[in-house]
């Protein structure tokens, strides 16, 4: 892990200092910059995600772990429907089927977790800051897989570009088969996923719109907008939200949105997706984090060049 002091960046561990034989089971990593807290990566139990994310005055604008679903972390990547084509001769194979999005068995399918094995930061322009990381999809213990087998192998980058009234974080994972072909199933549950804030939920007054005029959770969700924007009070009578924005990788997507704070951008609502093994998917999605309502130029920062490319 680097510091990027020279630009007024830092990305540290937290520590807190526990009282013997206690022991922190999750990690957090902030990142700051010029002391000001930006964002944080942390490693739960079963994920790696983005949270806390903050706007520009430092107004927290997502959750984690709300009580009706627990497995909701903030800004994260996860999928319901895995299934690892294994091969076992003869020109056969078998399909074993897990579970990556919520923590308990779902449905029928064990849950897996998504495990950090590396990351790194670095600044790569005066206000750019990058985060690199390497991520084990692995399976449940089980039979033969005393320690859960590696399903896939994630690298997870995330580049935050900050700006006086928002800033722009733009997210790119590449998921690839660790031993398998890989098919990602048809699901809602699945691939970038925000959980606003409990304050901003439209139920407390908040607003949900999308790039072509749809408004609310029920006329967002499986329409094929390049944006959708969650706005809403964030107390003292101010008001912020996120953007999430449709990037490369999307040729068929649809939003799932909800008036009780969920917004997912699915590649595979309509249709599953199979990932030979040696192949990888490649998708990536921009955050627009910011103060106040939606942006009037919100259009523009969509669909502006990926960060790195413009630093």
């Amino acid at each position: 892990m680097n510091n990027s002091t020279n630009s007024g960046f830092s990305f540290e561990s937290d520590s807190i200092d526990l009282p013997p034989g206690a022991w922190a089971k999750a990690h957090r990593r902030t990142l700051r910059r010029n002391g000001r807290e930006l964002l944080a990566v942390t490693q739960g139990a079963l994920r790696s995600y983005l949270y806390p994310v903050y706007t520009p005055k430092g107004f927290a604008v997502t959750t984690e772990s709300p009580a009706d679903h627990p497995h909701h972390d903030s800004v994260w990547v996860a999928s319901d429907h895995v299934h690892a084509l294994v091969d076992v001769g003869g020109g056969r194979h078998e399909e074993y089927t897990y579970n990556f999005y919520v923590n308990d068995v779902f449905q029928g399918r064990a849950p897996g977790r998504i495990v950090e094995t590396s990351i790194m930061g670095h600044a790569i322009g005066a206000d750019v800051f990058r985060i690199e990381q390497n991520l084990e999809w692995r399976g449940p213990v089980e039979w033969a897989a005393a320690a859960g087998r590696v399903i896939a192998r994630e690298t997870r980058t995330t580049d935050i570009r900050v700006a006086d009234s928002h800033h722009l974080i733009d997210i790119r994972s590449n998921f690839a088969p660790a031993q398998w072909d890989i098919l990602l199933a048809a699901t809602r549950h699945s691939y970038f996923n925000v959980r606003v804030a409990e304050s901003m939920r439209v139920t407390h007054g908040g607003r949900l719109i999308d790039a072509d005029g749809h408004e609310g959770g029920d006329t967002i969700t499986a329409a094929t907008a390049p944006w959708v924007d969650y706005s809403g009070p964030v107390g003292g009578g101010h008001v912020a939200g996120i953007t999430m924005v449709a990037r490369e990788g999307f040729g068929d997507k649809a939003w799932f949105a909800t008036d009780w704070g969920m917004v997912t951008l699915q590649p595979f609502r309509r249709e599953g997706r199979r990932i030979r093994h040696g192949e990888s998917l490649d998708l990536s999605a921009r955050l627009i984090v910011h103060d106040g309502p939606a942006p009037a130029d919100i259009n523009r920062l969509a669909s502006a060049p990926a960060i790195a490319d413009a630093t």
